[in-house]
């Protein structure tokens, strides 16, 4: 039996997350970003003029969709949740703390990159709120080495 393992663990991994959305027309449409897990909520960047955020207005379910993937330790862990999102005007600090867990020190960030795109204080910056109303894991980690031997990251009790 595959073992079960705790969601924070990946969910404090610099992986990208899918974000799954619905457009007007009824078509999924899917965007892949970072994030992170504060409050017991996910958070994505965004800007009033983002699709994402745009099509999460009009129609707030979503479901995003994490993995961890190491194919050398045979590892293959997913996460997902689902819900309704919530846009919110941007958290500076929250910001920070979310590139931070891709970029490293902030001494380190790339100032083109801070200056153009990442723009910490921009008016038009927003963030996605997700306070999933449900949870799932799946460890498929025994496709190497069958269900004995499948990489536990930490076990939960049943």
């Amino acid at each position: 039996m595959p073992r079960k393992f705790d969601p924070l663990e990946i969910l404090r991994r610099p992986l990208m997350a899918n974000l799954s959305t619905v457009a007007a027309d009824g078509s999924p449409r899917n965007a892949p970003t970072w994030f992170v897990w504060e409050d017991d909520a996910i958070w994505l960047l965004g800007s009033t003029n983002s699709s994402s955020v745009k099509r999460l207005e009009a129609d707030p379910r979503c479901a995003i969709e994490i993995v961890h993937f190491d194919n050398d330790a045979g590892v293959l862990l997913h996460l997902g949740m689902r819900g309704s999102a919530e846009i919110v005007r941007m958290n500076p600090d929250r910001f920070r703390r979310l590139l931070a867990k891709y970029l490293g020190a902030e001494k380190d960030w790339n100032s083109w990159f801070i200056e153009n795109i990442a723009r910490i204080d921009n008016p038009d910056g927003r963030l996605i709120k997700l306070a999933p109303e449900r949870f799932f894991t799946n460890n498929v980690s025994y496709f190497r080495t069958g269900p004995d031997l499948a990489w536990p990251i930490s076990e939960i009790d049943e």
